[in-house]
């Protein structure tokens, strides 16, 4: 069996190489020499993040290359809007990865978040197109574990992907709010399941030194520059950084505990783009002072690593929606700062309400106190939900499994 992974082109953002690891495990539990076709921008560090992706079966190979038709189509439409009411392109070809789809049982759409209008809708109708290409050449597309849309903010563009998800021969979703949104929108053959990373071991490494000489009463913190993003101008996103800096002082002056800040997306090649750990250095540079209570995790730790460095921490607070499911699935009371729609239905699911959801607009000093106390006053009974909870979310992951198993019966 052969599979497509589309949807990632690299693991500098430790969520996606969570999904591939997860997937492939998953795959290969009722598969078990299963190959995996895994787009890559810079196969040598993908392979020194996971060295036994080979042993797993996984093939980095190209990535499928951005149309430039449809990067004219977006300068167009920002010049003229009403452009992306009237027509969506379809005229890439992907050439650079047409066999190794062709050459698929199936593809498994990978990528978390991407069929929703946070990045744009160009991004969008890129792989919307990629899943397509796929399923042109009979190459059956599953949307494996997602969150998608909402397209509502653009009735054209929702228009155009209720066409695009019926196209799918299967749809699997990782929370409630999904599927009811699908459902609303008339779009059959969709299984609510939960995100695959709730299954992804983590990998032990000697975090003593990380850890503050192994000790057990530490908050992981998982702020990012994606949440500055969403302040409206200058100022406001130095008030966040104040705000961050000012509450990391507080705990480390007014409690016991220490803080760990916790990456977890990092361009593999050391750049600073989109880089939680260039952000966090510059808040850690203001608290120099407290070096011996507050501490960075290193930038190179893999998503496995970084799964087992968040289970020796008592509470989490994380931006980046695979940090946090990281935690949850280690038994870690957490909140998540939110930033769209799968944080809220995660914890929806998990905890049957969003009490422990902080919008990423509200971050303030004040506010990330009231979800710090939040976490102390509900630990045992939030330790002890989890508990419960984790392995029927594990359980669950399963289910995209049997999915594709009926799919491939199907195709035959």
């Amino acid at each position: 069996m052969k599979f497509y992974l589309a949807g990632q082109s690299n693991f500098g953002n430790r969520g996606c190489e969570a999904l591939v690891r997860s997937i492939v495990g998953l795959v290969r539990h009722k598969y078990k020499d299963a190959h995996f076709f895994c787009p890559s921008r810079a196969p040598s560090l993908d392979e020194v993040q996971w060295e036994s992706a080979s042993q797993q079966g996984v093939i980095f190979t190209s990535v499928p290359e951005f149309p430039k038709s449809l990067q004219w189509w977006a300068r167009g439409c920002r010049v003229l809007p009403a452009l992306e009411r009237l027509t969506r392109p379809r005229l890439a070809s992907y050439d650079n990865c047409t066999q190794d789809i062709s050459s698929s049982n199936a593809m498994i759409f990978t990528g978390g978040d991407n069929l929703s209008l946070d990045y744009g809708v160009a991004s969008l109708y890129h792989w919307a197109n990629l899943a397509e290409k796929s399923i042109d050449v009979g190459v059956p597309a599953i949307l494996w574990g997602a969150s998608v849309g909402p397209f509502t903010a653009k009735p054209a563009v929702e228009r155009e992907m209720v066409k695009h998800l019926k196209r799918y021969a299967a749809i699997t979703v990782r929370e409630s709010a999904t599927y009811e949104y699908l459902q609303g929108l008339g779009v059959s053959g969709v299984t609510q399941v939960a995100d695959p990373a709730f299954t992804m071991l983590p990998e032990a490494f000697d975090v003593a030194e990380l850890t503050f000489g192994n000790n057990s009463n530490i908050l992981g913190l998982n702020v990012s520059p994606l949440i500055r993003g969403y302040r409206k101008d200058e100022p406001s996103r130095a008030q966040l950084d104040r705000d961050v800096i000012d509450f990391i002082r507080d705990v480390v002056t007014k409690t016991d505990m220490s803080v760990l800040l916790v990456p977890h997306v990092d361009p593999l090649d050391g750049s600073s783009v989109n880089s939680d750990s260039s952000y966090m250095q510059g808040l850690l540079a203001q608290l120099s002072q407290y070096s011996d209570r507050v501490k960075l995790a290193p930038r190179h730790l893999n998503a496995a690593q970084l799964k087992y460095l968040i289970s020796h921490c008592r509470f989490f607070i994380g931006a980046r929606t695979h940090a946090t499911i990281g935690a949850f699935s280690t038994g870690v009371p957490t909140i998540s700062i939110a930033y769209s729609v799968k944080a809220k239905g995660i914890n929806k699911d998990l905890f049957g309400d969003t009490r422990f959801v902080l919008d990423t607009p509200l971050v303030t000093r004040d506010a990330l106190h009231d979800s710090l106390n939040l976490l102390i006053q509900e630990e045992f009974a939030t330790r002890a939900l989890l508990k419960e909870r984790i392995p029927v979310f594990r359980a669950n992951a399963y289910k995209s499994v049997n999915v594709l198993e009926s799919i491939l019966k199907d195709s035959r």
